[in-house]
């Protein structure tokens, strides 16, 4: 028998349960259900921090949960009530990619809960089928060839492991496919505007979170524990900083942005590179922000208030609509709508979310957007496309099709405008012509691509 045996379940693992019934069952995005949830929950911190952990982590890891549970279902998991497939998913997870959730907890718990959503039979089910698991783990193999391997044992979807063994080999797809598994780091952005980066760190230290320099940029600090959320804190009210990558950051550098200039930033987003162009800017000079989404600009107008930056105009409109006669501006930023295949450690879901028919039409629309952008950059001006994703059509190919249609623009080097972000030797000479594609977890960062492109005529 598993000790401890009883009909509790605590609010935890409940929540878990309806909030993953919500996203594998019913298709709600997981970081919006999380925030939402969570956000209304008189939850201690741990216990939110447990749910997060439990929610994200099944998501993430199900293709693997459901190749190992299929091993115990005589007629596989997608056969099962959706209550107890749940169940056993967050309960496999536990059991098998935790340490610090006792084995016997998680079972006694999914016993309980299946009773709670089901029925007593279904919940002899899970009892049986988890305490199997728990005794045959060890001696559980996975496929036998590469790519399947890869696929099932990191958990994720065929095609993506097919894209990375085709365009980097074994050895680095493994290494990306790991890092989309570990736990996201939190970096936060010093906001120049508000004091410098030792002063950020001396204030956080203060309210009792412990961060540290980060070596990447000039402008990171790593959180390496949170005693509270971050939005609660003094220096968050008072736009000391904002939240972002450092593979993000670069964007604003590389685009060399002065004081007095006019910037458009296309598909904005809620304004993480917006805001720092203007802090580089030193907030004076005009920023015209565009973003299709109405949701995203109030987000935006509210961090580059908290910011206390006034140089920025936004607006609520489709960048393809823009009129042909529209003011040109010295620098662009085109941030392109893309598959994401860069940040995919930061968002449980998106690895199952996306399709190659969802990135062939993402190309086409990143072509047309690249055309509209360079229609808006003054002669001499630069203009700066990214992306987080890590795909090659959407990314070099994307600007070498622009290029060849654009005789008056050509790739300038930007390699010295970031040394510090200490790239490697190949990195560095793809950066001096003009291109970059940061690895996910190379730099320990998210993935990223940056071509800059100046005007000539």
């Amino acid at each position: 028998m598993i000790p401890g045996n009883n009909n509790e379940v605590t609010e935890t693992r409940r929540l878990s349960a309806e909030l993953l019934h919500r996203i594998l069952e019913k298709g709600a995005f997981a970081n919006i259900s999380l925030e939402r949830e969570l956000s209304g929950k008189a939850l201690a911190s741990a216990d939110k921090n447990l749910v997060t952990e439990i929610v994200s982590g099944t998501v993430r890891m199900h293709k693997h949960l459901d190749w190992v549970l299929d091993l115990f279902l005589p007629s596989g998991i997608m056969a099962v009530n959706p209550w107890l497939r749940t169940i056993l998913r967050m309960s496999a997870y536990q059991i098998m990619f935790t340490d610090r959730i006792p084995a016997y907890a998680a079972i006694n718990e999914a016993v309980s809960l299946t009773r709670q959503k089901t029925n007593k039979s279904l919940s002899r089910v899970t009892n049986g089928v988890l305490r199997n698991l728990l005794r045959q783990q060890d001696q559980i193999r996975y496929p036998e060839e590469a790519a399947s391997y890869l696929a099932v044992y990191y958990s994720h979807p065929e095609w993506i492991v097919d894209l990375l063994l085709d365009t980097w080999g074994p050895s680095v797809t493994e290494e990306v496919l790991k890092y989309n598994n570990a736990a996201p780091r939190l970096v936060l952005r010093n906001n120049q505007l508000r004091g410098s980066r030792e002063d950020l760190i001396k204030n956080l230290r203060g309210e009792n979170i412990d961060c540290s320099i980060n070596s990447r940029t000039p402008w990171g600090v790593t959180v390496n524990r949170l005693n509270m959320s971050l939005e609660n804190t003094r220096a968050f009210e008072q736009g000391l900083f904002y939240v972002q990558n450092e593979a993000s950051m670069l964007a604003a550098a590389i685009l060399q942005v002065d004081p007095g200039h006019r910037v458009y930033d296309l598909c904005s987003g809620v304004g993480g590179k917006t805001t720092h162009l203007a802090e580089m800017m030193q907030n004076h000079g005009e920023i015209w922000a565009y973003e299709l989404y109405g949701k995203k600009v109030q987000l935006l107008k509210n961090n580059y208030d908290r910011l206390g930056i006034n140089i920025i105009k936004t607006f609520n409109q489709d960048v393809l609509l823009m009129d042909k006669d529209s003011q040109k501006a010295d620098r662009v930023l085109l941030d392109a709508p893309c598959s994401g295949l860069g940040v995919i450690q930061r968002r449980a879901d998106l690895r199952w979310r996306q399709t190659p028919e969802t990135i062939r039409q993402l190309v086409s629309l990143q072509g047309d957007l690249l055309d509209k952008a360079g229609q808006l950059v003054e002669k001499g001006g630069l203009l700066l496309y990214s992306t987080c994703t890590v795909n090659e059509e959407e990314n070099i190919g994307t600007v070498t099709k622009f290029l060849d249609q654009n005789s008056g623009y050509s790739l300038e080097g930007f390699n010295h405008l970031i040394r510090y972000f200490a790239l490697d030797g190949v990195d560095d000479r793809n950066a001096a012509r003009g291109t970059l594609t940061i690895i996910p977890g190379k730099y320990q960062t998210d993935g990223m691509f940056y071509a800059l492109m100046r005007r000539k005529f």
